[in-house]
């Protein structure tokens, strides 16, 4: 069982930054592969990023590449999400989430919902 717990969100204005966290408990961390995913409001939870279990590979959502970067630190078994160049379009609640999987199986799996361990969310707004 992998409890994770988000922090980093807030108000910003559009073009401005924002850098989440995502805090894993377990021994396991070190294993699983990581993701962000958002929900604006009125619409699906959708994809946004991922990377690997050792940080080697990362895959993103079109609408955030070369703007948002996923990595981490499994020495503290966390995880990062860096956004740049932020549009009120990106106002969301962001989830952390887990995938206890191959990498190849979890890319198969990232636009489905299909991670094994949730947080709870952490909104972000973006201002115009």
């Amino acid at each position: 069982q992998v409890q994770l717990v988000e922090s980093g969100g807030g108000l910003v204005q559009a073009g401005g930054s924002l850098r989440l966290s995502c805090a894993a408990s377990g021994r396991m961390f070190s294993t699983y592969a990581m993701g962000w995913f958002r929900q604006a409001p009125g619409k699906e939870r959708e994809f946004v990023a991922a990377i690997s279990w050792n940080g080697g590979s990362t895959y993103y959502a079109d609408s955030v590449k070369g703007r948002f970067t996923i990595s981490r630190d499994n020495a503290k078994n966390t995880v990062y999400l860096q956004m740049n160049s932020l549009k009120p379009e990106d106002t969301a609640v962001y989830y952390c989430a887990a995938a206890a999987a191959d990498w190849r199986t979890v890319r198969l799996r990232l636009h489905n919902d299909g991670m094994d361990y949730w947080g709870k969310g952490i909104l972000v707004t973006v201002s115009s």
